[in-house]
């Protein structure tokens, strides 16, 4: 069993099923939370999806980056920032009241950004956070767009250097897109039960083994007379 921490604005449904199917480590266990890093430093789980950059990472971990995410910034419906063409820019936030927004660091506080924007629900200010995030914690009232004044935030899988597993390879190959067919891919073991039902799925296919084929053999040459 495999268990795994993913950060709010992440969306790893697809790896978890690929994982289930293809693998044979006793299943995963998903925990969503606001601070995947913090679930794996209390030992609640061994693989963590999560967003960088983390002051809290190290030389103990292995960092694998997936992707990057877009800069976004969240505002009342029918704000005068709906009608933007294209990315939001800083001067057009020129006094603006954020709620919110990255600090210098980079680092995001999904639990700070999710309490902000219920005071952007309420008609009042912005807030500056990855796209992905306010996409999922956005609602009703509020609307985002794409933001062109933040450094851009990535998410990457973190585990312990000395927790590593064959479980945990098998789950970073498959987010990095290794397909079935991949030669370093497991495949699942079929157990004895498996194994006879696919023998008898392939026999009823054929009729179970009725009407086949059998073949001839040739007629004999006729002798030539002497």
């Amino acid at each position: 069993m495999l268990t795994l921490s993913f950060v709010t604005g992440t969306e790893p449904g697809k790896w978890f099923t690929r994982f289930r199917e293809r693998t044979r480590h006793g299943g995963l266990e998903a925990i969503d939370t606001d601070d995947a890093l913090g679930e794996l430093l209390a030992g609640n789980a061994a693989l963590a999806l999560t967003r960088l950059p983390d002051a809290r990472i190290d030389d103990r971990f292995h960092v694998v980056e997936l992707y990057r995410e877009t800069p976004g910034v969240a505002f009342p419906k029918d704000y005068f920032l709906a009608a933007a063409d294209g990315a939001v820019r800083p001067e057009e936030l020129t006094g603006e009241i954020i709620n919110w927004e990255p600090p210098a660091s980079g680092e995001v506080d999904a639990g700070a950004v999710r309490d902000a924007l219920q005071i952007v629900a309420a008609n009042v200010g912005v807030v500056i956070a990855p796209r992905p995030l306010l996409k999922v914690l956005s609602k009703k009232l509020v609307e985002h767009r794409e933001y062109a004044g933040s450094q851009a935030t990535h998410i990457a899988l973190v585990w312990k250097q000395d927790n590593d597993s064959g479980a945990i390879q098998d789950f970073v190959g498959i987010a990095r897109g290794r397909t079935i067919n991949s030669s370093r891919q497991v495949a699942p073991k079929r157990s004895a039960r498996e194994k006879t039902l696919a023998k008898q799925a392939r026999r009823d296919a054929n009729g179970g083994g009725k009407g086949r084929s059998v073949k001839k053999k040739p007629a004999p040459k006729p002798r030539k007379r002497r």
